[in-house]
């Protein structure tokens, strides 16, 4: 320690400042940091979701998780053969659970996946279908996605096996099996009007 009144000497000192610089290289760092868990976060999204968007396709995919307007529809059969009529409308856009169901319904974990989708050889007959959940925008112009769903498949109601059910696209081909979504699913439209 030098003298009181004597010069101090800056390298002596072991207080000294940091070197310039360490801060631009911390906040550098940092960015860097950022960028590489906003893409590892992206990378995991798009393979939670990653056959869901095949099944739905992109713009329909885009319908379920963000159309304004959602309506969850009664089905029945209709007397001409192979055609559903909307028996009930229910407008559900503000039903509480909407905003996890739409994310639930793009997860590729929450569905039974074969190897495909399944084809249309194995359709479900018309008056199997349950409930459709109907995503609408009206302000784009665009015609709405409509969700069929069958709460327990066909065969396995007929023998009264309570299976999970399976879900369909209108106008698009074939069905995927609801797997861990069925339950919470079914529930929530029980508690729709």
């Amino acid at each position: 320690m030098p003298p009181p009144g004597s010069p101090a000497v800056i390298g002596d000192s072991p207080t000294a400042p940091a070197a310039v610089g360490s801060g631009a290289r911390l906040v550098i760092g940092l960015l860097l940091l950022g960028i590489t868990a906003g893409v590892v976060g992206i990378w995991y999204q798009r393979g939670q979701t990653q056959r869901c968007l095949a099944f739905y396709g992109p713009e329909a995919a885009r319908m379920v998780t963000s159309a304004p307007v959602v309506e969850v529809w009664a089905l029945a059969p209709a007397a001409e053969s192979g055609v559903l009529v909307a028996l009930e409308r229910a407008d559900v856009s503000q039903a509480p659970g909407l905003v996890h169901l739409r994310r639930g319904l793009v997860e590729d974990a929450n569905f039974r996946w074969q190897g495909r989708p399944s084809t249309g050889a194995d359709r479900l007959p018309a008056d199997s279908w349950d409930r459709a959940l109907v995503f609408a925008d009206p302000a784009a112009g665009r015609p709405p996605v409509v969700l069929v769903i069958d709460l327990v498949e066909g065969a396995s109601a007929a023998a009264g096996v309570g299976e999970l059910g399976s879900l369909a696209v209108v106008g698009r081909p074939g069905r995927i099996g609801l797997g861990r979504i069925s339950r919470g699913l079914e529930r929530w439209l029980r508690g729709q009007p």
